[in-house]
C-alpha cells in the first residue's frame, strides 16, 4: 500500500474498476492515488501532493490528468479530472480510453498554443514538464494559432525572473508561497485567456515583500518563474586579464552538482568540482566553510554574550537571507533578536577583500569574488548596502548550483571524469562543523561544538547532537553545557519559522537559541539546487552525504581550524572584538510588507 492510501486506511473499503480491473481501496480517495495502487500511471501538471514538504496543490486547473468514468448503473460516461474525483463504490474507470487520452492531449496542445515557441533558449529546457508532457502525449502539432499572451518580462530583483507569458495557471508558485511559505506574494491575476499568476496588481517583484528564497522556484513546471542568470558575468571575469576572480563553493553544493552530471543525489563530488572550478579559470578556488567557521566563531561569541550579560533571548542565526528578509517584513518588530552576524559567504568576501589581498598585495578593486551557492536569495543578499563596503560588493557575482551546472557542460568539461583537486589557501581550510552548515540544524549544532567548549573549558569528545538532527520542519532540543540547559529551536521552511516568530512575539518562546533556514530541510532544498520535485529521498540522501563529510574531517570544531586561528592573531585580533565587529556584523531593516 502506497503511503497516499496509508494515510486513509483506517477509512471504509469499496470496491471500483480501472481498466477493467478489480481493487478495494479506502473510501476517500482520490481516481489519481486509486490508479497508483496498480502502477497506472496518469499525467498530471498541476497537481502536487508533496506532504513531506507540507505542500498540497490540487487545483485541478490544467486538466491533463482526465479520465473517462463509467456509471455501472447506466452506463453513462464522462470524463472527469483524476485529481479530485473520488471514488466511490462500483465506480468504473477508463485511464486508457480513446477518449480520455485525446481529453489529455488537447489539454496540452490548449497551454502549448498560448505559450512562447522558445524552448531551445528557455532556461528550462529539458527541465519543463510542459514539454516532457508533449513528448509523453506525442504531440506533434499546434494546431490552434492565434494571440498569446504578451506580458514584460520581469527583471526587477536581483533574484528571480518573472515571465508571465509562461504562466500555464497550475498556481503550484502561489500554494507554496502563500500556504508553505506563508509569504502572501503570489495571486491569481486576470481571467481567461490572459490569466497568470504574480503578485498583487502586478507588481514588480522587487517592490514586493518576496524574500527570494525560490521555493516558487523549484514547483515551477515551466519557466514562469527561473533565478536570474548571471553565469555571462562570471565568464566575462574571467576572460578580463586585469581582474583576479576567486571563487568560493557552498556546503550544500558538493552533495548535490553531482545531480546534474547523471551521479545519484548525496553524491559528494568536492574535489572534481574544485578541478572544474580551476580548469575553468578562476585565480583562487575556495570553500565558504571558512567563511562558516568564520561565522561561528563570532556566533559562538555573540551567545555566550547574550548568555552571560542577560542580554535579548533567544538569538537568531542568520545565515539564510531569505528568512531575514521575512522578518524584515512580516516581524519588523523583532529585528533586534537575530545575530548581528553577516552570513558565511559574505563574511568570506569581506576577508577576501582585506586580509587575502593584503596578504597577497593585491588591489581589492581588481578583486571579483563570486559565490557558488545552493541559493536564489543569495544573489540579492550581495547586493544589500549594509553587506557592502565604502559602496563596493563584497561579493561581486552569484550563481546557483544549476548555473555552474551548465557552466562546466558550456565549457566542455566531462565532470565525472574529473581528479580530485584540494581548495587553495589560505581560505581553504575547513572543518566538519562548517560542513552541516548546508542542512537544517546544522548551524546551531556547529555553535554548540564551539560554545560547550568555551564555556565549560572542557573537551567537547562526542561532537555529533543528534538530538539537533532530523528532517521535520519544526522541532525543539535542549543540550547541557556544564550545568546550562540550552533550549534550542530549529525551523526549516518560512511557514515553520513563522509559528516560532509568533511565539517569540508573544513573549511565550522558551528558547535560547534558534536556527532558521527558509527552504525545506535547509540549504540541500535550496531554491538554486538541482529540480528535486519534492522528493523527500533526494533530500535525504544530500542530507546524509553532509554529515558522512562532517565524518571524514580530521577536524570538527570552527574554533580548531588553524587558518581561522592564524586569521584572528595576524588580521581581527579578538572573536566578537571591535575588528572583527566592524568587518563581520551588521544590521537589518525594518520592512513594509507588501
Amino acid at each position: 500500500m502506497s503511503k497516499d492510501t496509508a494515510n486513509h486506511e483506517n477509512k471504509r473499503k469499496i470496491n471500483i474498476e480501472i481498466n477493467g480491473e478489480k481493487i478495494i481501496v479506502p473510501e476517500g480517495i482520490t481516481v489519481l492515488e486509486a490508479s497508483h495502487e496498480l502502477g497506472v500511471k496518469i499525467p498530471t501538471l498541476c497537481h502536487l501532493d508533496l506532504k513531506d514538504l507540507q505542500l498540497y496543490n490540487k487545483t485541478a486547473s490544467c486538466r491533463v490528468c482526465m479520465v473517462e468514468s463509467i456509471d455501472p448503473r447506466n452506463d453513462n460516461k464522462r470524463l472527469v479530472p483524476s485529481c479530485v474525483t473520488k471514488v466511490y463504490e462500483g465506480m468504473v474507470i477508463k485511464t486508457d480510453s480513446v477518449n480520455a487520452i485525446t481529453a489529455r492531449r488537447m489539454a496540452v496542445e490548449l497551454l502549448l498554443s498560448n505559450h512562447p515557441n522558445e524552448c531551445f533558449t528557455c532556461p528550462k529546457n529539458l527541465e519543463c514538464e510542459l514539454q516532457a508532457l508533449a513528448e509523453e502525449l506525442n504531440v506533434r502539432e499546434i494546431r490552434w494559432e492565434g494571440e498569446r499572451m504578451d506580458y514584460p518580462k520581469d527583471v526587477s530583483s536581483d533574484a528571480i525572473v518573472k515571465d508571465a507569458n509562461k504562466c500555464i495557471y497550475c498556481r503550484r508558485c502561489e500554494t507554496g508561497c502563500n500556504e508553505v511559505q506563508t509569504c502572501g506574494i503570489l495571486s491569481g491575476i486576470g481571467r481567461g485567456f490572459d490569466a497568470f499568476v504574480g503578485p498583487a496588481f502586478n507588481m514588480p517583484m522587487v517592490e514586493t515583500s518576496c524574500t527570494y528564497c525560490g521555493q516558487c522556484v523549484q514547483v515551477c513546471p515551466t519557466a514562469a518563474l527561473t533565478e536570474m542568470f548571471h553565469t555571462d558575468k562570471v565568464w566575462e571575469a574571467l576572460n578580463d586579464p586585469d581582474k583576479h576572480v576567486i571563487v568560493q563553493t557552498a556546503p550544500a553544493i558538493r552533495v548535490a552538482l553531482g545531480e546534474l552530471f547523471g551521479m545519484e543525489a548525496g553524491t559528494i563530488v568536492t574535489g572534481k568540482m574544485v578541478s572544474a572550478l580551476k580548469r575553468m579559470g578562476f585565480d583562487g578556488v575556495f570553500d565558504t566553510d571558512f567563511g562558516a567557521d568564520l561565522t561561528i566563531m563570532e556566533e559562538a561569541s555573540e551567545l555566550i554574550y547574550r548568555l552571560e550579560n542577560n542580554k535579548t533571548l533567544p538569538i537568531l542565526t542568520n545565515c539564510c537571507p531569505a528568512w531575514v528578509k521575512f522578518i524584515e517584513h512580516q516581524f519588523p518588530e523583532l529585528i533586534h533578536v537575530p545575530s548581528t552576524c553577516k552570513s558565511p559567504h559574505i563574511m568570506f568576501g569581506t576577508i577576501a577583500k582585506t586580509y587575502y589581498a593584503e596578504k597577497n598585495k593585491l588591489d581589492p578593486d581588481n578583486i571579483v569574488v563570486v559565490s557558488i551557492m545552493p541559493c536564489i536569495a543569495k544573489k540579492a543578499e550581495a547586493k544589500r548596502p549594509e553587506l557592502t563596503k565604502d559602496e563596493k560588493n563584497n561579493v561581486d557575482i552569484v550563481v546557483t548550483t544549476r548555473e555552474l551546472g551548465a557552466m562546466i557542460k558550456e565549457a566542455g568539461i566531462k565532470f565525472d571524469a574529473l581528479p580530485d583537486s584540494e581548495f587553495d589557501s589560505p581560505l581553504g581550510e575547513t572543518t566538519g562543523a562548517s560542513v552541516i552548515f548546508g542542512t537544517a540544524g546544522g548551524v546551531i549544532e556547529a555553535a554548540v561544538r564551539t560554545a560547550y567548549e568555551w564555556m565549560t573549558g572542557e573537551e567537547l569528545e562526542d561532537v555529533e547532537f543528534e538530538q539537533l538532527r532530523g528532517m521535520d520542519g519544526l522541532r525543539k532540543a535542549s543540550v547541557l553545557i556544564g550545568d546550562k540547559e540550552l533550549k534550542i529551536g530549529i525551523a526549516s521552511g518560512l511557514g515553520n519559522a513563522r509559528i516560532i516568530l509568533e511565539e517569540i512575539r508573544e513573549g511565550i518562546s522558551e528558547y535560547d537559541a534558534i536556527e532558521i533556514m527558509a527552504c525545506p530541510g535547509g540549504c540541500i532544498g535550496g531554491g538554486g539546487q538541482p529540480y528535486h520535485h519534492g522528493n523527500r529521498e533526494v533530500i535525504k540522501k544530500r542530507k546524509d552525504a553532509i554529515y558522512d563529510e562532517d565524518r571524514r574531517k580530521k577536524i570538527r570544531k570552527s574554533h580548531e581550524n588553524p587558518e581561522i586561528i592564524k586569521l584572528y592573531e595576524e588580521y581581527l585580533g579578538k572573536p566578537f572584538g571591535e575588528k572583527a565587529h566592524k568587518l563581520l556584523h551588521t544590521h537589518f531593516e525594518e520592512r513594509e510588507r507588501i
